[in-house]
């Protein structure tokens, strides 16, 4: 009798790790797992012995995870790590199996992709960033190179051999409808989640990550600052305001994008900044409670592009958001829509200045409100009921439909 088929989940990121795709992917893996047999093909040493009865089996690849900064050794490691889960694909898939991969490292989906094509099985994409635009938008690769030019051929003939991309965003769909190889019903959107439980969660003196801290308004910064982030807007808007003592910036997080506002911070020294290293899971809870609002800075092109994951704990802590971008990005359209905040056009920091301020002054005690209510519907719940209906189509053999 043959075997039913299987889903291949394919990850660098999965837990022990920590981060925010690792926890993703294992949500979405340990679903799918209730209603098919589920491989989780994983990059993250020590994954394997979280494995237990019931969950998904877990396959440990070889893998080396060096610093975002070290890009030559980091491109070395990803490639390397992209051909061995190549080989361990061409081992494991057989026909009609379906796999699931994202797009970290960005080389992964085409090797995910061909892999899948050539054992004749079905294969999806969460499109959590397109390449090469981040890579256009963080200013490492100029639009029209040919490295640039190289990546869009290539990614028009995965887009063609891909049966699924779920975007998180719905500014994606524009950007990928560019590609020959995409079709609209290719696409399902899927948006994140919170991982905190929304609710509100009043502003305490005796929060540990205000305690210290003088001002009645604190604006708030957490989280990975990566090359799509903008620091110096957030630096510089606090170097502006500087001289309003009822206005405090704290500003927590990793990444090149912090270690950047580590050494303005070292120069400056400016009075109305306070510094927090990234805080352990069980902090977080406290630390999203700590500020009045919550900013995302990023840089401009950013639409279509990449989606804050973070954006969905923040409006779960009933906080509203200032956030840096083009206004018909997923998140600055989220905001706009249900009255969540306020956006504010890329490297303009005199423009964020003035919305901090007026975020300061605003009597909108109803935002917080409106804030939880729209974390609430992006439950955990409800995205990962969508991976499994679109899983199932999938093993069925039935192309994917197009859903509003």
């Amino acid at each position: 009798m043959r075997k039913p088929n299987k889903v291949v989940v394919v990850s660098q990121h999965y837990p022990p790790d920590h981060s925010t795709t690792a926890a993703i992917m294992a949500a979405i893996a340990e679903r799918i797992a209730e209603d098919a047999e589920v491989v989780v093909v994983s990059g993250m040493p020590g994954s394997a012995k979280a494995a237990a009865p019931g969950r998904p089996v877990v396959v440990e690849i070889k893998n080396r995870l060096p610093g975002k900064a070290a890009l030559i050794r980091r491109a070395t490691a990803e490639l390397l790590f992209t051909a061995r889960i190549f080989a361990a694909l061409l081992t494991r898939l057989k026909r009609g199996d379906v796999a699931l991969t994202v797009t970290a490292p960005f080389v992964l989906p085409y090797a995910v992709a061909a892999a899948a094509r050539l054992k004749r099985a079905k294969s999806a994409l969460i499109l959590h960033d397109l390449f090469p635009d981040v890579l256009v938008m963080a200013g490492l690769l100029r639009p029209t190179s040919l490295v640039a030019r190289a990546m869009r051929a290539i990614n028009a003939l995965m887009f063609r051999a891909l049966n699924a991309v779920i975007v998180i965003g719905r500014d994606a769909e524009k950007l990928l409808l560019r590609y020959r190889g995409m079709t609209p019903d290719k696409i399902r959107f899927i948006p994140n989640w919170a991982t905190l439980p929304p609710g509100p969660r009043p502003v305490s003196p005796d929060n540990p990550f205000r305690k210290a801290i003088a001002a009645r308004f604190v604006v708030g910064l957490s989280g990975n600052l990566g090359f799509t982030h903008d620091p110096d807007i957030v630096f510089e808007a606090a170097r502006l305001l500087r001289d309003e003592g009822d206005i405090h910036f704290l500003l927590s997080g990793w990444g090149i994008g912090f270690d950047r506002l580590k050494q303005m911070q070292a120069a400056a020294r400016l009075g109305n900044v306070t510094l927090v290293d990234r805080v352990a899971d069980g902090d977080l809870d406290a630390l999203l409670s700590s500020a009045d609002v919550w900013l995302i800075p990023y840089r401009k092109d950013v639409a279509g592009v990449s989606v804050p994951s973070r954006f969905y704990n923040l409006l779960a802590a009933g906080r509203p958001v200032i956030l840096v971008s083009e206004p018909e990005a997923e998140a600055a359209l989220t905001v706009k829509e249900s009255g969540l905040g306020w956006v504010v056009t890329p490297g303009r920091p005199d423009r964020l200045a003035d919305a901090v301020r007026l975020a300061s002054q605003s009597r909108d005690a109803a935002m917080a409100e409106r804030a939880v209510a729209a974390a609430r519907t992006y439950s955990p719940e409800r995205a990962l009921g969508s991976y499994a209906a679109l899983i199932g189509e999938l093993l069925c053999n039935r192309d994917v439909e197009r859903t509003a």
